[in-house]
């Protein structure tokens, strides 16, 4: 099942020349973790905000769960859930109190809160006023806003941002479940990382135009080199070799040189997501 379809998407703010998004056009498969990447400028939010039902006055054709997206109603929004890259809650109200405020807007009965303050290690702090809490906490309590209602359809911004390495897993790992289930998660980020681990596919968007979409196993083995280098110590110190990868088996060198010296690494030449934008559109992630 195709969960979101995009056709000659393209927006222009009021009082500008050019448009935010020219003229994209891309399908989300359900279960996908699709990200869209790119510089800041690129479109990326502008495209989530149409996607949201947030934006108006734009052009082309977008179908999500196969209805026109201009179609839908109010009832969109149980099914679609929505975490922005800078958290958005009532300070004076506890993190509890905040989801179960977001929980009444709902048509259906809304269950995972407590299990997913749980998952983001929010539990013991939950009766806590969410004006105490640090970014990265607001930041936790964003994502179990987006998935307690159990959406079909999630769009995330930076999920990560602002995270400690543990809890950042804890997100990432939580992810992949939820895909496991059938959920479809739209991610936008600046983090290679995350959307090297986490995506089924990438976008890459620069200047409102999508300039390439693909897997990022395709990506990598397109865009790298097919040489493996390996890294050995001598009485000299560290040295480094490189070998290509085609007919390395016969490579007497290489052979020789896994049996005599102290091997310290051995990497293939792959190229990193961000090495691939930046090749592909000339523009930085920044």
């Amino acid at each position: 099942m195709t969960m979101i379809q995009v056709s000659d998407l393209s927006l222009t703010y009021p009082g500008t020349r050019n448009p935010a998004v020219d003229g994209i056009s891309f399908e989300v498969g359900q279960g996908e973790i699709f990200g869209f990447l790119g510089p800041s400028g690129a479109g990326k939010s502008t495209t989530q905000r149409v996607l949201c039902r947030l934006l108006q006055h734009w052009s082309g054709s977008v179908t999500v769960m196969d209805r026109s997206l201009a179609d839908w109603g109010q009832g969109y929004f149980a099914h679609v859930g929505v975490s922005f890259e800078l958290p958005n809650h009532y300070l004076q109200l506890t993190a509890r109190e905040n989801l179960k405020l977001f929980a009444n807007l709902y048509p259906q009965d809304v269950t995972r809160s407590e299990d997913l303050l749980a998952v983001v290690d929010l539990t013991a702090d939950a009766d806590t006023r969410v004006g105490q809490f640090s970014k990265g906490m607001m930041q936790r309590l964003s994502f179990v806003r987006a998935f307690q209602h159990e959406p079909r359809l999630v769009f995330l911004d930076e999920p990560t941002a602002g995270l400690d390495p543990v809890n950042a897993r804890r997100i990432t790992d939580h992810l992949q479940t939820l895909r496991a289930d059938g959920c479809t998660i739209f991610l936008t980020t600046h983090d290679m990382h995350v959307a090297d681990l986490l995506c089924d596919r990438v976008a890459f968007m620069v200047q409102g135009r999508l300039a390439l979409i693909d897997t990022p196993r395709n990506l990598r083995l397109a865009h790298g080199r097919k040489q493996v280098q390996v890294e050995y110590r001598t009485g000299e110190g560290q040295r480094q070799e490189l070998f290509d990868l085609d007919g390395i088996g016969g490579n007497e060198r290489f052979a020789e040189l896994l049996r005599s010296e102290e091997i310290e690494t051995i990497h293939t030449q792959e190229a990193t997501l961000e090495d691939i934008f930046i090749r592909t559109t000339g523009e930085q992630l920044l």
